[in-house]
């Protein structure tokens, strides 16, 4: 339900070491590859059912859709870190990862307000998961200068229907990056790439098993602005355009993963496309969040559709969940069970219906 807590009377969520998985996890068919694709700031009205977004609402029609999704809090980069690593840890701002309380550095314009917190994380994540089970993972970052760039705003020359000089690409839009692991990672070229890493890799077949897709500010709907020489379809000022960009987009990703041998193959694989929260400040919430939390306090409901190359069609699932849930989701399938800290809370569950196979 919008604006409130649904509670769900559920076996602990919690899954020590040699503790039994709870039995919606343990339904939890096992993934090869699950993709991500992250849109920007819409609300679920604004995409499931609109004329802007046809491709969208048809993958949501022909294959799943969560049609209870709720963001952790506003603005983006929050979302984006509790999608990777369980919990906003107290950002509640834009500002650049490297940022610490009364930093007079330029992009951490908030660092003196009270409670403002390190925006640099130095905890266990998803990549940090996936890599002790032996997993691979990427971060896809359409328009990044280069791999493993911790640059904090970009332009791109080669960015499609953009002015050369308009910034497009943002690391509030990462959230890996956030995480001290990934900053001080030795493979971080190999692991942050752009979408001319993704092509190949979509092409070859030689795809991680986590893949987190980042189109650039154009085009995941976000937008880069009125000024600067936006075009209409990459400004706030023309919101049918620039959801239609965001949907073409969309189309064109799934088309081409779609078309990678991966999908073709016998072993399973989704893919997820998100929002990181609605574009109006809305606090509609559940799971996981906390009204008592300005970082973790709702932030709307938000479009979540999954779609599979050998799971059910046609499904529409009601189940309350958020990026968390959709985090635990993502451990489940690769058979990780000690989840990251809000992942493992109570009333936060695992997406099994969308996920589920058609052995089962």
């Amino acid at each position: 339900m919008r604006g409130r807590y649904v509670p769900l009377v559920m076996l602990t969520l919690v899954a020590l070491a040699g503790a039994a998985v709870p039995s919606r996890d343990a339904l939890m068919p096992r993934y090869a590859h699950i993709f991500v694709i992250m849109e920007e700031n819409k609300d679920y009205g604004e995409i499931v059912g609109s004329p802007d977004a046809p491709a969208i609402t048809g993958l949501a029609k022909t294959y799943g859709v969560a049609t209870e999704f709720y963001a952790e809090t506003h603005p983006s980069e929050p979302n984006y870190v509790a999608l990777v690593g369980g919990y906003t840890y107290g950002i509640r701002d834009d500002d650049a990862f490297y940022c610490r309380p009364n930093d007079a550095r330029p992009l951490c314009p908030h660092a003196e307000r009270s409670g403002y917190v390190n925006h640099t994380i130095d905890e266990p994540n998803l990549a940090t998961q996936l890599e002790s089970e032996h997993l691979t993972w990427k971060n896809y970052n359409e328009s990044l200068p280069e791999p493993g760039s911790l640059v904090v705003i970009a332009t791109d020359e080669k960015a499609k229907d953009v002015p050369a000089a308009l910034p497009v690409y943002a690391s509030k839009h990462s959230g890996f990056v956030n995480f001290a692991s990934v900053q001080n990672d030795p493979n971080r070229k190999t692991r942050l790439v752009g979408f001319d890493a993704l092509r190949q890799d979509l092409a070859s077949g030689n795809v991680p098993s986590f893949s987190f897709i980042i189109p650039n500010l154009c085009d995941e709907m976000h937008g880069a602005g009125d000024e600067d020489g936006a075009p209409e379809d990459c400004s706030y000022s023309h919101l049918h355009k620039l959801v239609w960009r965001g949907d073409e987009n969309v189309h064109a990703l799934v088309t081409a993963i779609m078309a990678s041998p991966v999908w073709k193959a016998s072993s399973n694989a989704a893919i997820v496309i998100t929002f990181d929260e609605d574009d109006h400040g809305g606090k509609a919430h559940c799971c996981g969040a906390d009204t008592n939390d300005p970082a973790n306090s709702g932030g709307g409901h938000i479009a979540t559709i999954v779609v599979t190359n050998h799971g059910p069609r046609g499904v529409v699932d009601p189940t309350p969940y958020s990026h968390y849930s959709l985090l635990r989701t993502i451990e489940d399938a690769f058979g990780i069970h000690e989840y990251l800290r809000l992942a493992g809370a109570p009333g936060v569950v695992p997406m099994t219906p969308l996920f589920a196979t058609q052995s089962r």
